[in-house]
């Protein structure tokens, strides 16, 4: 007999663990398996009896894990996500009509997905699926075909081509009105939407005021956003003056949506790249792709001054 079937419990019963507890109730559970309540408790009672441990405390508005099922959650949930993830990879490897890609929730929204829809268009018989994170790293991108992937190009283990530098600027709804800004510090005393930055490596308005030279710390108990996504969806809502990254910013303002105030842009010399893993060949549908996304970016001309310097150098 396999040491795997006699040593370890039944993978069905933990799926209904880990559904179990991951949503606290048995009710919920089932639903999301689609199955019955009472199909949940029995896988449940299947492996408490294979493990001879008790893994919930049934409790007279719920239930609660035990020490022992605690203990299990946190071998268990981390290996039904590394095996899903290599299924998904496995196959995606063999169907080469689908591709995968990471990159942050910003880059797919604003960036990728206008995208995609013209390269579906163009490639029908081509799926390309988007996995979108903020918390990625170079490991993380063996898990896809691609990934765009910031920072400043130099990763051992991947092969990347650049695909859109990071300039950030003041921006503001088109449908407020602000008066001309000359110098950098009349920033400050407008109001300026919060960017709380600190779980991710991301510029804030600390940070941009500070590439100019100068001290900015947020007044006290203003709104603060702790996404990208969010800060921007903000300053669309005509909450006030944010920060625009070009790659979101440039197509609203071409449409009159979005408004600069200023010239002052801060250019961080980083960049956001097509990553893949060196060591991995790319299927022909992949270089498709691959040749199809580096073609289409154009390097859209930002504002300049009259002197003809880029007020972000």
């Amino acid at each position: 007999m396999s040491r795997y079937l006699k040593n370890l419990p039944p993978l069905e019963s933990l799926i209904h663990f880990e559904a179990v507890l991951r949503n606290g109730s048995f009710t919920k559970a089932a639903t999301e398996l689609c199955v019955t309540q009472s199909a949940v408790s029995k896988q449940i009672r299947t492996l408490e009896d294979w493990l001879k441990l008790p893994l919930f405390e049934r409790l007279v508005r719920g239930i609660q894990p035990t020490p022992a099922g605690l203990a299990l959650q946190r071998e268990v949930s981390p290996m039904l996500q590394s095996l899903l993830h290599s299924v998904a990879r496995l196959q995606a490897e063999h169907n080469r009509h689908t591709l995968t890609v990471n990159c942050t929730h910003a880059v797919a929204q604003f960036w990728l997905f206008p995208r995609l829809v013209a390269f579906s268009q163009q490639h029908p018989d081509i799926t390309v699926n988007i996995h979108a994170s903020n918390s990625m790293d170079e490991a993380s991108v063996a898990e896809y075909d691609f990934a765009i992937f910031y920072g400043d190009g130099r990763w051992s283990s991947l092969a990347a081509e650049p695909l859109f530098p990071e300039i950030v600027y003041p921006v503001y709804s088109a449908q407020l009105d602000y008066p001309a800004v000359t110098q950098v510090e009349q920033l400050a005393a407008l109001p300026l939407i919060q960017l709380d930055s600190s779980a991710w490596n991301c510029i804030n308005w600390h940070d941009w005021f500070g590439h100019f030279g100068l001290a900015y710390t947020p007044p006290a108990r203003v709104p603060m956003f702790n996404q990208v996504t969010l800060a921007f969806n903000a300053v669309l809502q005509g909450m006030g003056i944010g920060l625009g990254w070009e790659f979101m910013a440039h197509d609203l303002l071409q449409q009159g949506v979005l408004k600069r105030l200023g010239p002052f842009a801060f250019v961080s010399g980083k960049v956001d790249f097509l990553a893949h893993p060196r060591h991995k060949s790319l299927s022909d549908n992949a270089r498709l792709f691959k040749h199809w996304l580096l073609d289409s970016v154009s390097q859209p001309a930002t504002a300049v001054p009259a002197d003809g310097r880029h007020p972000g150098y």
